[in-house]
Formats: structure tokens, C-alpha cells, sequence
């Protein structure tokens, strides 16, 4: 089959938030100018994963590309299935995670804060290097991670209830005052259910992600954002093309905004739409 008429599927568990959503847009949208043919296979178990890929192996599928985590042995899976299907691991090219753990907490620390937290979704490779950078930062002032929450999933709402639970159940004299979020929509609920407890609570938070809404007055959200466009393109090339660029997709940058301060800094926030919830 040549390039040109070549059918990629798009592996990954039900959209769970709107930067899901955006990332399987951009790479069908990716594929499409390549002259591609994208089909899209959701499934939240083993068992609908399986009874999926035995489901393409009718198609003529030339390519296999997870957006998300099914089970734990979905490659080997797929290697049963469809054994002549190439395939690859969109988290395979996170590998600024860790320039990004590393930014995030030595930002944190610059504003002073003595405790950080981080909060992710579930271990992934991706976090693992993510929280390996804010380690890296916070030891060179002699400092740990003290606090590791686990939201569940990749939707603000899990967060907000795991960040709720934390502060309810936390002297405040022992609550962390940073936390770094291993998402955008993850640092969205922290920030939320930090500002719904009040009782003046203050906890800093940062995200990770290129979610538009993270720059709005609503949140200032600081945080790291990627490459998206060019890690999405070079995604592609490994799987496709079995080629690999520069690592200029590798370069994302810091944003800051109010975030990170966790309270209300005088001439700082004074045109900010989030003042007044810091």
C-alpha cells in the first residue's frame, strides 16, 4: 500500500476533555494533509481493545498510533493481532516533560513557596520524567516533593475533588502552598476547588499543556506549554516514516502568568480578571 493510500488508527479511551479532543483533531488534521486516511478506535478496556483490533484487521491498516493508554500490554496485544501493523506511542515524544518539571518548580521556588505538591492522572512514562524535573529543581535547595495526588482521570472535575478532599482533610498548618499540575485541565480544577474552599487557603498552581482557555482572566494559568504542531509532526514521521527531525519539537516554553503566586500580589493583578479569587 503506498503512503499516499496508507490507514492510520487512532487508538485512544473516550475523549476525556477538551485538549483530548483538540489532540485527535490536529493529528487527523495532520494526516489528512498528508493524504492520509485516519480511522478512529475507542475503547476503555482490554476486552473492547482486542475485539477492536480484530475488528481492523478486515481493513487494509497500515499503522497504529495511541493517543492515550488502554492496558498495559496494548502493543503486545496489537502484535498478535495485526503483526505486520507498524505502531508507536504518542507519549513517546514527551521527553521536554522533564525540562518542564523542572521550570515549573524552580519558578515556584523563586516566589518563595516551601511546600510542592504534584498531581497527575496516573503514572505514565511522561510523568514519571515530569516529576523527576521537579524533583531535580527542589533538591537544589534541599527540598522534596511533599505531596503526590492522583486525580484518576484527565478531567478537571477529578481534580477539583482530589484537590477538595486534600484541603478538607489537611491542617493548614501542613497543606502544601505550590503544586504542580501535570495538566492544563488538572491545574483548572486544583485552582477551582483552592478558590471554592477559601478559609484562605492560597496554593499556587501550574499546568502543562497548550489549552487556549489557560490564558484567559478566568484563570492566568502559568505553566509549560509544548510544541504541540511540531511534536504532533514529528509523531508522524517516526510512525509513517521511520525518521526522526531535529529536536527543535522538543523546545516548548515557559508562561507565566499569575498563577504561580497563589494570592493576590499588589500592581501585579490589577487588570487581572482573577484577582479578586487569589
Amino acid at each position: 500500500m503506498s503512503a499516499s493510500s496508507s490507514l492510520v488508527a487512532l487508538i485512544c479511551r473516550a475523549p476525556e476533555n477538551a485538549a483530548t479532543a483538540r489532540q485527535l483533531s490536529a493529528f487527523s488534521a495532520q494526516l489528512n494533509k498528508r493524504g492520509m486516511v485516519s480511522l478512529l478506535i475507542h475503547a476503555q478496556s482490554r476486552e473492547e481493545l482486542q475485539q477492536a483490533l480484530h475488528n481492523a484487521a478486515a481493513l487494509p491498516v497500515t499503522h497504529l498510533l495511541y493517543l492515550s493508554s488502554v492496558c498495559d500490554d496494548e502493543q503486545t496485544l496489537a502484535a498478535e493481532i495485526l503483526p505486520a501493523v507498524a505502531q508507536l506511542h504518542a507519549d513517546a515524544l514527551a521527553s521536554d516533560r522533564y525540562s518542564a518539571g523542572e521550570a515549573l518548580a524552580l519558578l515556584l521556588l523563586s516566589q518563595g513557596h516551601q511546600r510542592t505538591g504534584f498531581m497527575h492522572a496516573g503514572d505514565t512514562p511522561a510523568i514519571s520524567q515530569q516529576l523527576a524535573g521537579v524533583n531535580a529543581a527542589l533538591q537544589t535547595q534541599e527540598k522534596e516533593i511533599q505531596l503526590l495526588l492522583t486525580a484518576g482521570s484527565e478531567q478537571r472535575e477529578a481534580a477539583y475533588q482530589s484537590m477538595m478532599t486534600y484541603l478538607k482533610k489537611t491542617r493548614a498548618a501542613e497543606r502544601i502552598n505550590a503544586l504542580v499540575c501535570s495538566s492544563d485541565e488538572l491545574a483548572f480544577g486544583a485552582l477551582q476547588a483552592v478558590r471554592d474552599f477559601g478559609q484562605g487557603a492560597h496554593v499556587a498552581v501550574t499546568g502543562y499543556g497548550s489549552v487556549p482557555e489557560a490564558a484567559t482572566s478566568t484563570w492566568h494559568l502559568t505553566r509549560w506549554a509544548p510544541r504541540s504542531e511540531l511534536q504532533i509532526a514529528e509523531t508522524l514521521n517516526r510512525l509513517l516514516e521511520q525518521r526522526a527531525d531535529s529536536s527543535v519539537w522538543q523546545q516548548g516554553a515557559l508562561e507565566v502568568r499569575h498563577s504561580h503566586q497563589g494570592k493576590y500580589i499588589p500592581g501585579e493583578m490589577s487588570q487581572c480578571g482573577c484577582a479578586i479569587r487569589h
